[in-house]
């Protein structure tokens, strides 16, 4: 139950997104807005989320992650009632929607990298990459569910999605309060002044590799939301497909990064050299999926090879959590994986408005670009994580354990 909880606060900050998905268009002509105004729905949620993630983040080491958790997940629900009573009640509700997602992004900023970093802090080794395999897999599963829950909500009307945020919230509310239960900190929490400086020093002697790992998360948030957002469009406009039915086609690829997530979480263990195998393995499905695309219209065959993709994002993403979650200690743990969860929802937020440019530009130009970007973060991968040939001793850090150039 405990390892249930856990995996229930990524899975509300998925739905914050995703759901979305299948609705942009409706939501688009309801708001009578254009392509790149419907966009900001998504970017203005990251963008929060990003910003507000190192702040939270540091209040998680320096106080406790449940306590950070719960109000940020009740911020969470607030904002998806604003949005949803915005959009039915008020005249013009586009700007009062923006403001909503925008408290929305807030409350996610203390959800999906706080767990990671709780996950670091009651499990260990094996079990703890086990774990965050899980918690990566409870991510994808949002993913995979969440269109289909949109569509099936936008049958009733299509802004009961805004109204379901606050049920999930409060399931995971009650899930965190009763099932969790934080380890008592023996030592005071350090000053800011002490605080900071320790930060300094671990991003001075081991930055490099960590922003290559902050990058590679990036990407693949980037390239995820981004086709998310073109198949979103493409099923309307070019197949006439909507509702249930295109909830289920958006979550094809999804269902594909989950389970691969799932069990390559199961596997990796402490094996840090095929972790680094396995994300350059995966960046390199992903660069070949992207660059085939372009030979491909028909959804059959498109689909067929945008798997190779998703299949790719599952290796790699649960390979980065596990390096960057048991990098450091714990006093400092919550602050280094939030700022890894604040690129990746950089990522998230500059996909939609990018690839929004890149369609109205050229089809095979925005797969080419996709493209090179994952070739990039496995290059960078490449020649930047260097595992010692050495084994490890029980006692080290994974800091300890991994050589960087």
């Amino acid at each position: 139950m405990t390892i249930t909880a856990i995996a229930s606060i990524p899975l509300i900050l998925v739905l914050g997104n995703s759901m979305l998905i299948p609705i942009l268009p409706k939501m688009k002509s309801e708001f009578d807005v254009s392509q790149f105004k419907i966009s900001l729905i998504i970017t203005v949620f990251s963008m929060a989320a990003a910003i507000a993630i190192p702040v939270l983040g540091y209040l998680s080491d320096r106080f406790s992650r449940k306590s950070i958790i719960i109000p940020a997940l009740i911020l969470y629900g607030g904002g998806g009632i604003l949005a949803g009573a915005a959009s039915a009640w008020f005249s013009s509700p586009y700007i009062w929607v923006l403001v909503g997602r925008v408290l929305q992004g807030i409350g996610a900023a203390g959800t999906a990298p706080i767990a990671m970093a709780l996950t670091g802090d009651l499990f260990k080794g094996g079990e703890q990459s086990k774990v965050l395999g899980l918690v990566e897999a409870s991510n994808g599963f949002g993913k995979v569910i969440s269109p289909i829950i949109g569509s099936l909500l936008a049958l009733i009307i299509w802004y009961a999605v805004f109204f379901a945020f606050p049920i999930f919230c409060i399931i995971s509310i009650l899930l965190t309060i009763f099932f969790v239960k934080e380890k008592k900190k023996e030592e005071e929490p350090p000053s800011v002044g002490k605080y900071i400086k320790g930060l300094g020093s671990v991003f001075k002697t081991e930055g490099r590799w960590l922003f290559v790992a902050y990058f590679t998360g990036a990407a693949c948030l980037f390239t995820l939301f981004g086709i998310l957002f073109y198949i979103s469009d493409i099923l309307e406009k070019d197949h006439n497909i909507d509702g249930i039915l295109k909830g289920g086609i958006l979550a094809i690829p999804l269902l594909f990064m989950t389970l691969t997530s799932y069990f390559t979480g199961s596997k990796i263990g402490k094996n840090m050299k095929l972790m680094k195998k396995l994300i350059v393995i995966g960046l390199l499905l992903m660069t070949a999926s992207f660059s085939t695309l372009i030979f491909f219209k028909g959804l059959i065959p498109f689909f067929s090879i945008l798997v190779f993709s998703s299949i790719g994002t599952g290796l790699v993403l649960p390979c980065i959590n596990s390096f960057i979650t048991g990098s450091v200690s714990a006093e400092r743990r919550g602050f280094v994986t939030s700022l890894y969860g604040s690129v990746r929802f950089l990522g998230v937020a500059v996909g939609p408005p990018v690839f929004s440019a890149l369609m109205d530009w050229s089809r095979s130009g925005m797969f080419l670009t996709t493209a090179g970007i994952t070739f990039l973060a496995m290059l960078l991968c490449l020649f930047f994580i260097r595992v010692k040939k050495k084994e490890p001793r029980g006692s080290e850090t994974l800091f300890e354990q991994l050589k960087f150039t």
